[in-house]
């Protein structure tokens, strides 16, 4: 698995394609899902990025933090809001989710020099 969290979400987003393929309704009905949650309401997207970096940091998801990550920097989020954020989830998640919040700092720095 590499570092480079743009290329992590290559790797996923070539067999998501192969799943869609194979299970598309259930791909679609998890899309329709995300975007649901992810819309805009008393929570702004930037809000919505943040709490799921910190869910993924706190259940140790790789992919989810190289999305949420990227989803971050792409809404404005600024790296000390990530950092308060990965407090949380380290708060949350323990000492494995320490490990997983310096990645998901990593990630930020990554996305947000492209962004």
């Amino acid at each position: 698995m590499t570092t480079d969290y743009g290329a992590r979400i290559a790797e996923i987003d070539e067999y998501a394609i192969e799943l869609r393929k194979l299970i598309p309704d259930t791909v679609s009905a998890f899309a329709g899902l995300s975007k649901a949650a992810q819309a805009p309401g008393s929570l702004d997207k930037k809000t919505k990025e943040l709490l799921a970096l910190a869910i993924s940091v706190a259940i140790r998801c790789d992919g989810c933090v190289a999305y949420h990550t990227r989803g971050a920097a792409r809404t404005g989020a600024t790296r000390l809001e990530v950092a308060e954020t990965l407090g949380v989830a380290i708060q949350m998640g323990g000492g494995p989710s320490m490990n997983y919040a310096a990645d998901a700092l990593r990630a930020f720095d990554q996305f947000n020099v492209k962004a």
